[in-house]
């Protein structure tokens, strides 16, 4: 199946969109890479926090909650800005397939810096069932919220 890529420099308490949607939902998504870099590596001391999810976000925070269902993946990035200490990355992404778009979130708890992401989504053919059985999970998390 083919693969999208999409990459972007999201501020600090930042929330970017990633239009997937379409009119019949009929074509679903799977995480398949997800990864995280300093805006400035080696030049400062980030502590960020990227996730996405499944549902719009209206504000961003450091906690990460597994429990989420709304949350496809959350990756943690921490930095120093001297050689003698390298970055520590650590991303964790659900195999779930979905048929919306998605919300990325960066919560910089050290310094108001921003990060850069790169994704990578498998894009599937979903029969009906499958396309029903996505989209009413979307419809039950938009209702939790």
């Amino acid at each position: 199946m083919p693969i999208k890529s999409f990459r972007g420099l999201i501020a600090q308490d930042g929330i970017d969109t990633i239009t997937l949607h379409t009119n019949t939902g009929s074509t679903g998504y799977r995480l398949k890479r997800f990864e995280l870099i300093a805006n400035n590596p080696g030049t400062e001391t980030p502590e960020s926090v990227v996730k996405i999810y499944k549902i719009p976000q209206t504000t961003a925070t450091s906690e990460i909650d597994f429990s989420d269902n709304t949350m496809l993946a959350a990756g943690y990035y921490s930095g120093e800005n001297t050689p003698n200490f390298p970055q520590d990355v650590v991303v964790i992404f659900d195999n779930e397939i979905f048929n919306q778009d998605i919300y990325i979130t960066h919560k910089n708890d050290s310094e108001a810096k921003a990060m850069n992401y790169y994704i990578e989504i498998e894009q599937l053919k979903l029969d009906l069932t499958e396309n029903t059985v996505a989209t009413l999970k979307d419809i039950r998390n938009i209702e939790q919220q």
